[in-house]
This record gives structure tokens, C-alpha cells and sequence, in this order.
């Protein structure tokens, strides 16, 4: 099992370039949220305000999903149940492992402990330079990764690798998504990676599409 740079796999699956594709989904998903509660009387009892996440997280979806439609995000997706079948959630397929789209109150914290999140974490565990998983270096599934943004207010969106333990936080994140210049040519990794990492990088990426073959992920 080779054992990659969390940055340097994070940038080869998420380039650098999409990141401000990011921020301006965000944005107008925020935006339109707001404007449909502002619009509609429904959304204005205060139960309805109290859940004004959901109606920003469905205006997410909505975006990400017609992102990957119209081939601004290179994925693929798909619509999973959660582990107890009370609705879905957008998984996003990358080249070589999977993303999911969480609101957090803070950006250093993984969100809630749900199942189907505790379960795509813990693929994160062969991977990467763990220590306390010595022993499980074996490919379980693809690698995951989380587009995390702020819960009421837009003040922050990263995209990160969770710690396979809930409690670590991530074991690589971006910075602050919603600071970047809007247009941003460099997709270039960081300088102080060097080749060995990208021959390690591919080599892993040979063991995970050797695991997808045989398990017809």
C-alpha cells in the first residue's frame, strides 16, 4: 500500500483551478436561499427560520449538482441514502475518490458523527501516514473527502481530508475558499512536494483503480 501526501492527493483530485467555482456556487446557493425564504411565506413561520440550513443546503446540492451536469466540475455523482433511509445525500465521484458537502459552525471540526460519514471517513485509513492504523494498510474504498461551508453565514468554505478519527479534525484542508481571487490559474501542488510524492501518488492511484476493477466501484 502506498502512502501519499494528504495535500498532494487532495490537490490532484480537486485541482486548485475549481476552487473559485466553489466559492461562487456558494455564494449564489446562499443567495438564492435567502431570496426564496424572503419570497415565499411559507419559509417565513419561524419553524421555517429555524431550519433555513436545510432550504441552503438543498440550494447547494442544487448548484454542485448542476456544476457536474454542465461539466464545470469534472465528476461524476450519484444520490446515496443515508445509513437509516430518511433521504439522500450528493456524493460527488472524483477521479480517485469520493466528496461530500457538509454546513459546520467550525471550519477546524468535522461535522456530526452520522454513519454514513463515520463510514466514508474511516476509508481514509490506508492512505496516509497514520500511525495508530499500522496494521490496516489495505484498501477498504476510495479515499473521501469533505466541501465543508459555513452554517447560517458565508463566512468560510473548505474542502478537506477528515482524520479517520472524529475527533483529529482533518488530516489536510484548504484554506479559506471564500479569500481567494475568483479566477485562479495556478494548479500547480505546493513547492515543497517533491517527485518522489507524485511517483507515490501514482502508484496509489494504480492500487485504487485496481480496487475499483475488482469491486466494481
Amino acid at each position: 500500500m502506498e502512502i501519499v501526501n494528504p495535500s498532494v492527493f487532495l490537490l490532484d483530485q480537486f485541482p486548485r483551478k475549481y476552487w473559485p467555482i466553489v466559492a461562487t456556487t456558494l455564494t449564489t446557493a446562499y443567495a438564492a436561499a435567502k431570496r426564496a425564504a424572503e419570497e415565499e411565506p411559507i419559509l417565513q413561520i419561524e419553524s421555517a427560520q429555524d431550519n433555513h440550513g436545510r432550504l441552503i443546503s438543498w440550494a447547494v446540492d442544487f448548484g454542485f449538482e448542476r456544476l457536474i451536469k454542465t461539466g464545470r466540475l469534472p465528476f461524476d455523482y450519484r444520490w446515496n441514502y443515508y445509513a437509516r433511509p430518511t433521504g439522500r445525500f450528493l456524493e460527488m465521484r472524483l477521479p480517485h475518490s469520493t466528496a461530500s458537502i457538509s454546513q459546520v459552525s467550525d471550519p477546524q471540526k468535522q461535522p456530526r458523527n452520522v454513519v454514513f460519514r463515520r463510514n466514508a471517513r474511516l476509508n481514509n485509513e490506508p492512505y496516509f501516514d497514520l500511525p495508530e492504523f499500522d496494521d490496516e494498510k489495505q484498501i477498504k474504498g476510495l479515499p473521501h473527502m469533505l466541501v465543508m461551508h459555513g452554517y447560517q453565514t458565508l463566512d468560510f468554505a473548505h474542502i478537506g481530508l477528515p482524520h479517520p478519527l472524529h475527533g483529529r479534525g482533518f488530516l489536510y484542508q484548504t484554506s479559506n475558499l471564500m479569500l481567494l481571487p475568483r479566477e485562479m490559474a495556478d494548479d500547480l501542488p505546493p513547492t515543497e512536494n517533491t517527485d518522489t510524492d507524485f511517483d507515490t501518488l501514482d502508484l496509489l492511484k494504480q492500487d485504487l483503480e485496481q480496487w475499483q476493477r475488482d469491486n466494481g466501484d
